[in-house]
């Protein structure tokens, strides 16, 4: 099945599309938003480190045996070059638990490539959630890691 066309946009309309497109478990819209590289890379919380459109949109398949997932992008830090956005965001994911929907928030980095057909992602990767809303710390000195 051929992807869906996306219109050349910018970074930010692709991480719309791509935060739209895991909530309403649509896999093939989710999938247009990568770029047809070979090395994309995804990494789920607490997951391995998928490298590939084979890999990728199986584990996306996975998840949407479930129904979509309510994350929603905030806090968007943007590095930008021409060819380049890394977007630093903070998900707001709604988790239904034995007591009802909670809030987890998952730091997530996505990067995105401009290609002769748009702005696509080339790596997702979320860290494990937490249900204590993050604070950003601001740097105080020298950090190497």
């Amino acid at each position: 099945m051929p992807k869906p066309k996306m219109p050349p946009g910018t970074a930010d309309d692709t991480e719309a599309a791509f935060y739209e497109a895991l909530q309403q478990a649509d896999l093939e819209r989710l999938m247009a938003c990568w770029a047809d590289e070979d090395e994309i890379v995804c990494v789920h919380p607490g997951g391995a480190r998928l490298v590939g459109h084979a890999a990728v949109r199986h584990a996306f398949e996975a998840i949407f045996a479930n129904g979509g997932v309510m994350a929603h992008p905030e806090r968007v830090r943007r590095l930008e070059t021409a060819h380049c956005s890394i977007h630093s965001v903070i998900e707001r994911v709604a988790v239904m638990g034995d007591d009802g929907i909670r809030i987890a928030w998952v730091p997530a980095t996505n990067v995105y490539v401009k290609t002769a057909h748009g702005w696509r992602m080339v790596a997702h990767h979320a860290s494990p959630g937490s249900p204590d809303e993050p604070v950003e710390a601001a740097r105080s000195g020298p950090l190497l890691h």
